[in-house]
């Protein structure tokens, strides 16, 4: 399982009962109005149906995703945002990928490289890092599951493989199905811990001191914590229990 997908899941478990639930909603309010402006038919728009499981994925209202619509589709008033994906390191060579919405490219820009300069890491040219990473859907299970069964549901389901870890499972899938594939686990009674399309490295980068796992934590931590990124990636490898000292 990849330091990404851990993390993901750390924050997931963290962010259910605190202020990130709030910040969670407005970047995939934005995220949605910036895939309507290609259409409002969720089921003409690929792009905009993903984002719109996605927030479903993340709890967020009906109503709310509405509003997100109407913003990107012109129906009510909203903002011009950018897309841009800036590139950079970690200590300990950790590539990182930050996906931005942005209606201001220099502030955004410079808030970026402030958190680089900061904290130990660095800012690179733009294809220095993404060659590294292409975008995958993953599906964490977690909890008293028969393989089996499991496996039969997500492969029926289009999921492409399937992996152990040490308290569940890891689901691999393109990413077009990834929140299909979660539907078919919860129509099954299965509970999903974390589901989504990150982009992920085949070559990850194994992490095993602890102060390099502590900056690379708070570089992520400082990214996230910006409204206009809506993610960041990465390819670090990091223990267990390595990790959960770090974040802690």
């Amino acid at each position: 399982m990849s330091g990404h997908s851990k993390w993901a899941t750390i924050k997931h478990k963290k962010g259910a009962a605190d202020k990130a639930r709030g910040k969670l909603f407005a970047k995939l309010a934005r995220q949605i109005e910036v895939a309507a402006k290609g259409g409002g038919d969720v089921d003409a728009n690929p792009t905009l149906r993903t984002a719109v499981q996605k927030a479903k994925a993340g709890r967020m209202t009906n109503d709310a995703i509405e509003r997100a619509i109407k913003r990107g589709t012109g129906d009510a008033d909203g903002g011009t945002y950018e897309s841009i994906m800036y590139e950079g390191y970690a200590p300990g060579g950790v590539a990182l990928m930050i996906d931005v919405l942005t209606d201001n490219r220099n502030r955004t820009g410079a808030d970026i490289r402030n958190v680089f300069s900061k904290l130990g890491g660095s800012m690179a040219e733009p294809g220095a890092v993404s060659w590294q990473f292409a975008r995958t859907g993953v599906i964490v299970v977690t909890g008293g599951v028969d393989e089996e069964e499991l496996m039969s549901i997500v492969l029926d389901a289009g999921a492409d493989d399937m992996a152990a870890m040490a308290d569940g499972f890891q689901i691999t899938t393109d990413p077009s199905v990834v929140y299909d594939v979660k539907a078919a686990l919860e129509e099954a009674g299965i509970e999903v811990e974390s589901a989504d399309a990150p982009m992920t490295a085949e070559n990850l980068v194994e992490v095993t001191d602890p102060k390099d796992a502590k900056a690379i934590l708070r570089i992520l931590e400082a990214l996230e914590d910006n409204d206009d990124v809506q993610d960041v990636f990465s390819n670090f490898d990091m223990a267990d229990e390595l990790m959960a000292e770090a974040a802690s």
